[in-house]
């Protein structure tokens, strides 16, 4: 079953590497380090001081990935600064976020999943773990590891009813990945209960919790937060964080609706991919907005009815300074998912997403159970909640203050799966 995998997977390659270095305005480029996505990764800078400090190898597919991997990374460094970490992704915008983390953890791109290039990668970097963000899971990989004496853990896992359901088409290349993992530490007990259904056996799975709910905490004091308030000078604000197309337009209906309510509001408008940054620019001059962009410094002054955060690694800032958040990815049906909504609620927004959010199912019908946040079908129920929320200091209070709650309770993750890890971590 693997062979007919590895040969399916050299038919698709040539594509998939094509969409991956497609040049594109706005995306970051993966340039010379393209040999690294065949295991040929230079040496990490930090060496080992002996056997027992061997590298960590950690895979967080893109962006999502590696700001949800953030806590356990720092507990990790914290835990032992003398031990390599090296962070894997597959995207070079995933790149770009990892560069955030601080020089001594170190960024190279996962190779293809080739047994040629893990062996390559493995036998340069010579990682003691393998640590897996969710469910990255790749045969090839997994073999080549387990071939090599490495555990496999699979952290913060989840497993949407869907997902399982594609899996279990594939019964049997499932089968034979899945005997090569170590541990699966799942998010809550539904996903433990389709990872069983799966055949996974009890003694491979255990319930940490998710690792998204220990963000670290952020500094709404630091210099780009103060002064982005000062340019915005008490305005109405709200985001449409990491839209995708077929979004946009709907957020820009519901935002025309608010200025007729509301004129000085302004929207912060935050495509997922950059290289989307000026294909929606130009769509927001073409509905009749005025426009600012951060990425070339233009301030948001009262002229201005909405703001693009154009840029990497901002989406904590551009949270800050909004009244209330709306997360995309929500509103295509099943096309996408939705995505994380822990960010804004850890900083007390109130939560607005769209009716599709399968990727986060238990986190959200938590969000929304507690009042946290609010399903929204179309562009008239995103602008009649804003106005609401604009209008009403309490209720703007009362649902950040339930989001909080949420993020407080679920705490606890990241020591969880420490806990777990920490035997193989001393081998």
């Amino acid at each position: 079953m693997r062979f007919l995998y590895t040969l399916l997977l050299g038919i698709a390659a040539p594509f998939l590497l094509f969409s991956l270095y497609r040049k594109k305005d706005g995306k970051p480029k993966v340039g010379k380090r393209w040999v690294e996505h065949f295991g040929f990764s230079p040496p990490l800078n930090q060496k080992p001081q002996n056997e027992n400090s061997l590298p960590i190898w950690i895979h967080a597919v893109s962006v999502g990935e590696v700001i949800a991997a953030k806590p356990v990374i720092l507990a990790l460094r914290k835990n032992d600064p003398s031990r390599p970490i090296v962070l894997t992704t597959t995207t070079p915008t995933g790149a770009e976020i990892a560069r955030t983390l601080g020089d001594d953890i170190e960024h190279r791109y996962m190779p293809i999943d080739f047994n040629f290039a893990v062996t390559q990668f493995i036998k340069r970097i010579k990682p003691s773990i393998l640590i897996i963000m969710e469910t990255e899971l790749w045969p090839n990989t997994l073999f080549t590891a387990k071939k090599n004496g490495i555990p496999v853990f699979i952290i913060n896992a989840r497993l949407s009813h869907r997902a399982m359901k594609g899996y279990q088409r594939i019964q049997p290349l499932f089968s034979s990945l899945s005997k090569n993992i170590t541990q699966i530490l799942c998010q809550s007990k539904a996903d433990l209960e389709r990872f069983k259904s799966l055949g996974i056996p009890d003694s491979a799975l255990c319930v940490c919790g998710s690792v998204k709910f220990d963000l670290p905490i952020f500094n709404e004091e630091n210099s780009s937060v103060l002064t982005l308030k000062k340019e915005l000078s008490g305005r109405s604000v709200w985001i449409a964080a990491s839209t995708h197309e077929g979004e946009d337009e709907v957020l820009l209906q519901a935002h025309k609706k608010i200025l007729k309510h509301t004129p000085h509001a302004l929207m912060i408008l935050v495509p997922r991919h950059p290289e989307r940054f000026n294909e929606v620019a130009k769509r927001v001059e073409e509905n009749g907005f005025s426009l600012a962009r951060r990425s070339i410094k233009q301030k948001p002054t009262s002229n201005i009815q909405l703001y693009l955060g154009d840029t990497l690694g901002e989406m904590m800032t551009l949270f800050s300074v909004s009244d209330c958040a709306f997360m995309a990815g929500s509103l295509l049906g099943n096309k996408v998912g939705g995505h994380n909504l822990l960010e804004p609620a850890s900083l007390g927004k109130p939560l607005l997403t769209g009716p599709s959010f399968y990727n986060f199912q238990s986190i959200s019908e938590e969000l929304i159970e507690n009042g946290a946040c609010t399903v929204c079908r179309n562009e008239d129920d995103i602008a009649h909640k804003i106005i609401s929320l604009f209008e009403n200091k309490n209720e703007r209070t009362r649902e950040g203050a339930a989001a909080l709650q949420v993020i407080e309770k679920n705490r606890g993750a990241v020591s969880n799966t420490l806990r777990i890890l920490s035997p193989w971590l001393q081998k």
